[in-house]
């Protein structure tokens, strides 16, 4: 992807800071629709989305955050599925490592995974980065019957260097190339480093920003969608 170095050093740096200390947010904030399928209708194939801050919906009602706007958008289509957020703030890819076993207490349809941004900040390396993320995928097929799995991408802050950020980069297209999984290359496009589609710590994605990201999203997982979890 390419863009002005400028830009993606204010876009990704931003909200790799937003995203605060491993742990900070020690609660999975699920979104309300979300919940009531839970206990209506546990039968239901299932997505979850796995991620940060910028899953989670830091600074916003559970109702705003994108993984509820997908709920919204699979419910208008007419499709079953019901939608869990397991956004965690501060997250890094070996934290998202140590609560995979938890996640897989359910039965997973579709798991989303967003994790890179605090490993771009702390300057984590991206061999490491995609090695936790691989441990992730690893443990998923694990499962029977294994969830499709899609991968959010993130970017890095371009002051670590060019040779740095091109193997960020690479890491995510790689893994999904490597797994079969489907890939959003950057779950920020459109949104980050613009003032009006963020919140007014400039760093988190204010509603119409995650407006954007489920769009973003959504185009890349409807079409997974179809079929998913009907033997369950």
């Amino acid at each position: 992807m390419n863009r002005p170095y400028g830009t993606t050093l204010l876009l990704v740096t931003a909200v790799a800071l937003g995203c605060g200390d491993e742990g900070e947010k020690s609660s999975v904030r699920q979104p309300s629709g979300a919940t009531a399928a839970v206990r209506t209708d546990a039968n239901r194939p299932t997505v979850v989305f796995m991620g940060t801050s910028l899953t989670a919906g830091y600074g916003l009602d559970p109702d705003q955050a994108y993984p509820k706007l997908i709920q919204d958008k699979i419910d208008a289509a007419g499709l079953n599925h019901r939608v869990q957020n397991a956004g965690l703030s501060g997250e890094t890819s070996a934290g998202a490592v140590r609560r995979i076993d938890w996640l897989f207490r359910q039965s997973i349809d579709v798991l989303v995974i967003e994790t890179g941004a605090n490993d771009g900040l702390r300057g984590q390396d991206p061999a490491q980065l995609k090695a936790n993320i691989q441990a992730i995928i690893d443990r998923a097929l694990q499962q029977d019957p294994a969830p499709q799995i899609l991968l959010l991408g993130m970017e890095a802050p371009p002051n670590l260097g060019r040779a740095y950020t091109r193997r960020f980069r690479a890491a995510y297209r790689e893994l999904a190339g490597e797994n079969g999984a489907e890939l959003v290359p950057f779950l920020l496009e459109g949104v980050a480093g613009i003032e009006s589609l963020n919140q007014a710590d400039g760093i988190h994605p204010a509603p119409q920003g995650q407006a954007i990201m489920a769009e973003t999203v959504w185009r890349v997982l409807e079409p997974m969608l179809e079929g998913v979890g009907s033997s369950r």
